[in-house]
């Protein structure tokens, strides 16, 4: 099936991030430069056929301080502009991308075009980058249709020639070109001579409803990884920190973590009192099984839920996503119980 490559209006939002710098000649220190003169820089981008509109984060700001604030001002940008565009490519540092691109992918409900995120390992103006390669194949990610409709309406990552669900990447690299994957989910598409994509993966609408954007998060959650030898100090500072509302627990294997009396005790105390803690594997791939073994079933029984297959990155997002919207613990453990926009592969 081939897609139509037909005129296509783009909006490019830089947040900032290695892509959108330059080398100062002078000191050498790679330096933010003005995305308005991109075609400057990638004159490759007067040949594609497409619009393409930019819009910059001003001051840029460095991956490693996206947050909540900043996602929402990047939600923002793309509900005040989703009717004049075809597609929308994010430029973003790749340090936290994988974490943006989960929480958008909550945050922008009813989401019927493009949102694809892309950056590089190298700035865009050196010899050797692989930035052109990625934000030329986005553009063009982001333009696809078939039959008038985008062939990829949802929020994903594209990277070192493959498409994945943004919520479904982790970094994994922090010098190599292949800087992220997605171990729990195929990816959507593979960019070779043509860019081959696989439909039965890609999400789909049920229904077409405007878009509804979304912006509210409680940050009130944590990460916890276990590790033999972890210290009881450890576990009970971390579960009685003042406001906490939910823990993500990366555990062994399948699930499984230490029995000791004072662990699951623990465990339990902070689900009496309304923490959420959600059980995910810190291998880099599988799913978390707490059926499987004894010590995953006594996780179970303090009040522990699966996160399935999520990324860590994807838990965290859709812990403060539903928390920010003021669902009640309970409420909370129901919507992790199921896959919001294909977030987790629920048995």
């Amino acid at each position: 099936m081939n897609t139509q490559q037909d005129r296509g209006s783009i909006l490019l939002i830089y947040t900032g991030g290695t892509i959108g710098m330059i080398e100062n000649p002078e000191t050498g220190v790679l330096e933010s430069f003005n995305f308005q003169h991109l075609q400057d820089n990638m004159p490759e981008l007067k040949r594609m056929g497409h619009t393409v509109s930019s819009i910059q984060f001003e001051p840029p700001v460095d991956s490693s301080e996206m947050g909540p604030e900043s996602w929402a001002h990047l939600v923002q940008i793309i509900a005040d502009n989703y009717d004049n565009y075809d597609g929308f490519v994010v430029l973003h540092g790749t340090d936290t991308m994988a974490f943006t691109a989960s929480a958008l992918s909550f945050m922008l409900e009813n989401l019927a075009k493009p949102v694809i995120f892309t950056g590089s390992q190298l700035p865009i103006g050196m010899l050797r980058t692989d930035g052109k390669e990625n934000l030329i194949t986005a553009i063009e990610i982001a333009a696809a249709k078939e039959n008038g409709i985008a062939v990829v309406p949802e929020v994903c990552i594209f990277f070192e020639n493959y498409l994945m669900r943004g919520n479904r990447t982790t970094k994994i690299n922090a010098d190599h070109f292949n800087a992220f994957r997605s171990f729990n989910y195929p990816a959507l598409a593979h960019a070779g001579i043509q860019i081959k994509y696989e439909y039965n993966l890609i999400y789909r609408p049920i229904s077409r409803k405007p878009l509804k954007p979304h912006f509210l998060f409680d940050t009130n959650v944590v990460i916890l990884k276990i590790f033999p030898g972890i210290p009881a100090s450890v576990i009970e500072a971390t579960l009685n920190i003042p406001g906490l509302k939910g823990v993500v627990l990366e555990t062994f294997g399948s699930g499984n973590a230490p029995t000791y009396p004072w662990f699951l005790a623990l465990l339990k105390d902070a689900v009496d009192k309304g923490v959420v803690i959600v059980n995910i594997t810190q291998c880099t791939a599988g799913s978390v099984e707490m059926h499987r073994y004894d010590t995953g079933n006594k996780l179970l029984n303090c009040g522990v839920v699966s996160g399935y297959d999520s990324t860590t990155e994807s838990a965290v997002a859709k812990l403060m996503f539903l928390f920010g919207h003021n669902f009640t613990a309970k409420e909370v453990k129901e919507y992790l119980d199921c896959s919001l926009i294909g977030e987790i592969t629920n048995p």
